[in-house]
């Protein structure tokens, strides 16, 4: 049914997929990238991006000693 006019009209076909694969991709990625985020910030904390860096910085240095 044409909306417009009310009258019947021919539906156009579409496809439609329904696989999830490519989404869940990227949902995977952003949760790792969250998960990696939220494992820096308990291992270094910092209330900023450049502490953080100071502090992973630091530990690197202090491995380098051993």
């Amino acid at each position: 049914i044409d909306v417009a006019t009310g009258e019947a009209a021919k539906a156009h076909h579409q496809r439609s997929d329904v696989c999830a694969v490519p989404a869940a991709g990227i949902v995977a990625e952003a949760m790792v990238a969250l998960v990696l985020a939220d494992a820096v910030a308990e291992k270094f904390g910092g209330d900023s991006v450049p502490e953080t860096r100071r502090n992973v910085e630091s530990y690197l240095d202090h491995l380098q000693i051993r």
